[in-house]
């Protein structure tokens, strides 16, 4: 069933992260499921970013891998880019193997461009009006490599989403308050009340 590419989807505050994010429950093998092992899913998420995305993308449209090649590019750059800001979010520190690794295949998506192409990394000066999603997501990780950035990426603990903490004081939780934070209050109902149940059966 086709994914429905809406807000929720791209909680993670940079293209990059919601790349990252299209695995969801990563830290639980039995229940990790890729949204990308659907090849059809990645253009309708390419359109999708563009869109949602607008601010960060300076208005620039994003294109598909045109074959399987440049969409395991893609991949292995994706799960370059999970390791190496999950790390940073758990660890607060960015370990030389995955910035290597990050750097390697990003390396390999931006060589497919024309070797004249501007890339500048602020969005308001950005000059290419298309860009590949692999490279878009490539450019859109150099950013996050900032110390405060940096320092504000978080794991969502329900879904295992990277997201940008960008609250004032730093106490966002949950990658979607209205997705994971309300399905984690009505797991606390849920055990409160079974609780419950258990004491009074137990008193009886």
């Amino acid at each position: 069933m086709a994914v429905e590419w809406n807000e929720h989807r791209f909680s993670g505050g940079a293209l990059a992260l919601d790349m990252v994010n299209t695995v969801i429950y990563r830290e639980v093998p039995d229940r990790r499921f890729d949204r990308f092992a659907d090849r059809q899913e990645i253009p309708r998420f390419a359109e999708a970013a563009a869109r949602l995305r607008a601010e960060e993308l300076g208005g620039t449209a994003l294109t598909p891998p045109g074959d399987e090649t440049e969409a395991g590019e893609m991949l292995s750059l994706r799960e370059a880019i999970n390791a190496l800001f999950r790390e940073a979010a758990t660890k607060g520190a960015v370990r030389a193997d995955h910035f290597a690794a990050f750097l390697s295949h990003g390396a390999a998506l931006t060589d497919r461009l024309p070797p004249d192409m501007v890339l500048p990394l602020e969005a308001e000066k950005r000059a290419a009006k298309t860009l590949p999603l692999g490279a878009a997501a490539f450019l859109s990780g150099l950013r996050l490599i900032q110390p405060e950035r940096l320092s504000r990426i978080r794991i969502c603990p329900n879904c295992h989403w990277l997201y940008i903490d960008n609250s004032r004081n730093r106490s966002r939780r949950w990658c979607d308050m209205n997705v994971c934070g309300n399905r984690a209050k009505a797991r606390r109902h849920y055990e409160r009340k079974r609780t419950a149940i258990g004491k009074n059966h137990a008193e009886h």
